[in-house]
């Protein structure tokens, strides 16, 4: 029993022994190993960028490679396509054949650094990004430092994202290589499928024109239907070693283009049937619009108008022309042109032009918004004829009446007196057509009252002028104060005209009637003009 117990113990202190001594040796043989040199642990952000899928799902990632997509990303395999798209050409086909190439290697980048693995491990697809040039050389960033320039590139971001301007940015070779949310969003809505789902490299929506940079020109983008076009206006700028593009929507000002334009050609139409020759120049006094009629009043060339010629480019054709009225001396007719160009700028202003030819035209010329000025040529030679021939008449019947031996003078309707002759200046020593102003019959009886003795004729002579309706002339005499007599006769005439003549009593003696008679027919002729 003994013997029993001691091998037991024996054993015992034997498996503790070689377990003291096995823990032993493993000490020694780490400290060893620790004693050798090795490599600093990489810092968290220095480690390259992996990602591991399964059928398109992301299965893990690294830090760093969940930084590479943004900030918000779920590890769609979108984004990383997108990123891949615009930094490796030839990504999006490669991954596509991954199946059947089992591994692929490829260089990208600004500057082609950048390093990209793809292989399949086990049915998934485990890429790598990484940038040797920056292995081994870690940059301590303070924490403050790091925060603002994440803070920073979240707010580029979002401003890109939130801009509604088309922006992307091309590489030498015409291939896209980054594009902000509308530009996106644009080819999404054109293909017909989510902003998600998009294969990198994607096609260009507008076409820039050749030529040195930076440049800005208008560039239209057809509607999905295919009837119409949108407008931008493309500013590009070198950047990078590639071309930013910044589209801007300009429908609207096309638009409103095209309306002025129509409403230009709408107004030329109207304007192409009047008479009266129109010239509009802008506010640099250049030729803007015009009409057929101009050419025919003034005689200018077409083509020459067709040139925007300015004002006073006009003015000197005319003048060759002999379409001006020119003054004596050169300096002169400047002036009075350039006085011409001022006052129809300031406000309306009118000149009348007899030209050598006979011809007389009413130049007028009135200001237009935006500093510019319109000026309206009218042939008025007719219209001025027919005045002259008008005052001709109204002169000649004036030297007719002159000849009269009767002193005459014609009242309106209102009693206005219209016309006396030279007889009627000499009986009453008045000239009418000297006063400046109105000389009526109330003025004319009161200076007939103070040259004769008083006689209750003047009254009726004024009621007579002044009555409407039809009328009876009838004649009576009056009395000078130096006992001289006068006869006076009244006669109706067209249009409620009245003419009071002054002769020889005599003439007017036989068809006076009495004055209860004379009223009593006044009387009774405005009750039949009342009843009529």
């Amino acid at each position: 029993m003994l013997t029993s117990m001691t091998l037991a113990g024996v054993i015992l202190a034997t498996s503790v022994a070689s377990s003291v001594l096995a823990l032993l040796i493993a000490a020694i043989a780490q400290g060893r190993r620790d004693t050798r040199p090795r490599l600093p642990e990489m810092p968290a952000g220095m480690e390259p960028a992996i990602f591991l899928f399964e059928d398109r799902m992301l299965v893990d990632a690294t830090p760093s490679a969940l930084r590479l997509l943004g900030p918000g990303s779920n590890g769609e395999w979108s984004r990383l396509e997108s990123y891949l798209g615009q930094n490796f050409p030839g990504a999006t086909a490669g991954l596509g054949n991954l199946s059947s190439l089992g591994q692929i290697e490829l260089s990208g980048g600004p500057d082609g650094t950048l390093r990209l693995r793809a292989e399949l491990l086990s049915g998934m697809a485990r890429i790598t990004i990484a940038d040797p040039a920056a292995e081994g050389q870690g940059v301590i960033v303070d924490g403050l430092s790091q925060r603002a320039q994440d803070d920073e590139l979240r707010q580029l971001r979002a401003i890109t994202a939130e801009a509604p301007i088309l922006i992307w940015r091309q590489r030498p070779d015409g291939c896209i290589e980054w594009a902000n949310s509308a530009y996106l969003a644009t080819v999404s809505q054109r293909r017909g499928v989510p902003v998600h789902e998009l294969g990198w490299p994607i096609e260009a929506l507008l076409e820039a024109p050749d030529g040195l940079l930076p440049s800005t020109s208008r560039v239209a983008m057809p509607s999905l239907d295919g009837r119409g076009q949108s407008w931008f206006e493309l500013t590009s700028r070198p950047m990078g070693g590639g071309t930013a593009h910044f589209a801007t929507p300009i429908d609207a000002t096309v638009k409103a283009e095209a309306s002025l334009k129509e409403f230009i050609q709408t107004l030329g139409k109207t304007f192409a049937h009047l008479t009266v020759g129109l010239a509009i120049f802008d506010r640099q006094r250049q030729l803007a619009l015009f009409n057929p009629a101009l050419l025919d009043l003034t005689g200018l060339d077409p083509q020459f108008l067709i040139g925007r010629p300015t004002l006073f480019t006009v003015l000197d054709r005319l003048r060759e022309m002999r379409m001006i009225p020119e003054p004596k001396d050169y300096r002169g007719w400047r002036q009075q042109m350039a006085d011409l160009e001022r006052a129809a700028a300031a406000g309306f202003h009118q000149e009348t032009w007899s030209l050598p030819t006979g011809q007389t035209y009413r130049v007028t010329g009135r200001p237009h918004p935006d500093g510019a000025v319109a000026f309206l040529f009218e042939d008025i030679s007719a219209e001025v004829s027919l005045t002259r021939r008008f005052r001709a008449e109204i002169e000649m019947g004036q030297e007719i009446t002159d000849q009269i031996a009767e002193a005459i003078a014609v009242f309106s309707p209102a009693g206005l007196l219209l016309r006396a002759n030279a007889a009627y200046t000499r009986l009453w020593g008045v000239d009418p057509g000297a006063s400046l102003g109105n000389v009526t019959i109330r003025d004319c009886v009161r200076h007939w009252q103070a040259m004769t003795r008083a006689d209750p004729l003047w009254t009726e002579v004024r009621d007579f002028v002044l009555t409407l309706g039809p009328r009876n002339g009838w004649s009576a005499k009056a009395a000078f104060k130096d006992g001289r007599m006068l006869g006076c006769r009244l006669v109706p005439m067209s249009g409620g005209a009245t003419l009071v003549g002054f002769a020889d009593p005599a003439d007017a003696a036989e068809t006076r009637r009495p004055l209860k008679v004379r009223r009593a027919s006044l009387l009774a002729q405005q009750d039949e003009t009342e009843d009529a």
